[in-house]
């Protein structure tokens, strides 16, 4: 099973490709996360006061800058004016985004990743329905040339994790439960919370289990062209004349 990136761009209703539309040395990047998005401006041209109003209605500014390179913004805002039905619709046709998208020049631009070609071909069909649609590439990804892009942010791999369980996570950690030798145990570590043994371990196990199912779909990206599982022993081979 091969892998497949498709980059391509679409125009619809978005304050962010409008913008870059009536501002073409304009660039946004924009990237998803768990309760906001984060958009980095960039301008090669001075900033006029009608771009710097527009940017004070897109979030909260957390940084700006303005040098002989051009005009650097980062903004945050809430997901109220994300229109998350393109998101949703990647993953109905088993396709992965790739972050940032960026809009320029009154386009949005997006690249996927999936299994399957034909996955690729669904999705672009999905999208000419309600939207201006132009692939700009397709191609097949080389074994094991999987893009650093796919590490996924953050917020993606603890997706689901509740505070306690993230706060169980972190203490193990940081006191080395999970070093060999271990330089704690799980009564020691309950000990240092105001909950039961029995109630930080479930913390705990649930927090592991729900990181290790949000990180398999990217491990099995990574191992989905390995030939060789190395975990495999040689017949010929005894077991203690295997390196580690």
């Amino acid at each position: 099973m091969g892998l497949y990136q498709a980059s391509f761009r679409v125009k619809h209703e978005c304050p962010y490709r409008e913008i870059s539309e009536r501002f073409p040395d304009l660039t946004i990047r924009e990237w998803y996360l768990s309760d906001c998005q984060v958009l980095e401006i960039t301008s090669s041209d001075a900033p006029t006061e009608d771009l710097l109003e527009e940017i004070d209605k897109l979030g909260e500014i957390l940084h700006q800058s303005s040098d002989g390179s051009g005009l650097h913004v980062v903004t945050q805002s809430c997901l109220c004016t994300l229109e998350g039905s393109i998101l949703e619709r990647f993953e109905e046709h088993n396709c992965l985004y790739q972050p940032p998208t960026i809009h320029r020049h009154g386009w949005e631009h997006y690249t996927v990743v999936a299994f399957d070609e034909a996955d690729v071909r669904a999705l672009l069909q999905d999208l000419e329905g309600d939207r201006d649609i132009e692939l700009l590439s397709k191609t097949a990804i080389e074994e094991r040339q999987v893009p650093h892009s796919l590490l996924t942010p953050v917020d993606r791999l603890f997706e689901s994790v509740t505070d306690r369980q993230q706060a169980a996570l972190r203490l193990a950690l940081d006191e080395g439960y999970y070093e060999q030798p271990r330089r704690t145990s799980l009564r020691e570590l309950a000990a240092r919370t105001s909950v039961a043994r029995s109630t930080y371990e479930e913390h705990l196990r649930k927090a592991e289990n729900k990181l290790l199912t949000n990180a398999g779909r990217f491990l099995r990206l990574l191992t989905t062209d390995s030939s060789v599982n190395p975990l495999q022993i040689d017949r010929g081979e005894r077991p203690e004349q295997r390196a580690d």
